[in-house]
C-alpha cells in the first residue's frame, strides 16, 4: 500500500509515453504475498524486498526477476492540531511512545521493525494494551485522522496525502526504518512473450530519469 499512489501516477505516465495500458490492483502487502503464494496469475509483483526473497525462496518468482524501486522511509504522526512530541532522537522517541494513550502500528514490514525496537526498549509488556491493532490493509494514518490512535507510525509516503494528521517526521536516524520495495516476475508467466518484454519495459521506465521526481514527490528516494 506504502506505493499505492506512486504506482498508479507512474503506470499513468508510462501509458501516455507508450500507449500501452497497466492496471495496478492495490492491496495489503500481506495478503498479495499469499496471492502469490497460492498460484494466482499475474504479470508483475512489487512487495517489500523481504518479502519478495522470500516467495523467490518458495519458488514462486522467476530467479534473477527482481528489481529494486524504491526506498521508503518510516514517519510518525498524530491527529492533526494535537500536541507535537519531540521524536528527533531515540530517547525523545521512546518518551513520546511511552507517554502516548494509544499507538498504532501497520501490519507490513514497519510495524514489524517497531515491535522489535519495543522490546528492545524493553517496553513492549508496558504498551502492549495501547497498541491499536489495525487490520491488513487500513492505513494506519486513517485511524490518527479518526481519533484512534494518538500516535501512528507508518510509511511516510502513505501519512503524506491524508487529511486529519499531522506528520511530525521520520525516524530518527538511531532508529530509522528504510524499506526497499522490489518488483519481480512469476515463476510460471501464464503471459505471452511480447507482453513480459512490455512489463520489463515499464520496469525500465518506473527506474528511470523521469521517475525520481515522482518518488521523491511521494516521500520516497529512488532504490
Amino acid at each position: 500500500m506504502a506505493t499505492r499512489a506512486l504506482l498508479a501516477e507512474l503506470a499513468a505516465g508510462y501509458t501516455r509515453q507508450t500507449g500501452v495500458e497497466v492496471a495496478i490492483e492495490a492491496v495489503g502487502g500481506v495478503d498479495a504475498a499469499r496471492r502469490v503464494a497460492a498460484g494466482e496469475a499475474f504479470d508483475l509483483v512489487i512487495l517489500a524486498a523481504e518479502a519478495i526473497e522470500r516467495l523467490l525462496a518458495g519458488g514462486h518468482l522467476a530467479v534473477g526477476s527482481r528489481v529494486d524501486l524504491v526506498c521508503s522511509p518510516v514517519a510518525v504522526a498524530v491527529p492533526a492540531g494535537a500536541a507535537r512530541p519531540d521524536i528527533g532522537s531515540e530517547a525523545a522517541l521512546r518518551e513520546a511512545v511511552l507517554a502516548a494513550p494509544s499507538l498504532a502500528l501497520s501490519t507490513g514490514p514497519s510495524g514489524d521493525f517497531l515491535a522489535r525496537l519495543f522490546e528492545r526498549w524493553g517496553i513492549a509488556g508496558q504498551i502492549g494494551p495501547r497498541l491499536v491493532h489495525v487490520p491488513p490493509g487500513v492505513p494506519v494514518g486513517s485511524l490518527v485522522a479518526g481519533g484512534q490512535a494518538a500516535l501512528g507510525f507508518q510509511q511516510l509516503s502513505e501519512l503524506l496525502p491524508l487529511p486529519g494528521v499531522d506528520v511530525l517526521g521520520t525516524l530518527p536516524p538511531e532508529v530509522a526504518c528504510i524499506t526497499t520495495f522490489a518488483a519481480a516476475l512469476p515463476a510460471r508467466p501464464a503471459v505471452p512473450p511480447n507482453q513480459a518484454q512490455a512489463v520489463r519495459a515499464l520496469l525500465a521506465f518506473m527506474n528511470s530519469a523521469a521517475a525520481v521526481e515522482v518518488k521523491r514527490r511521494h516521500g520516497m528516494t529512488p532504490a
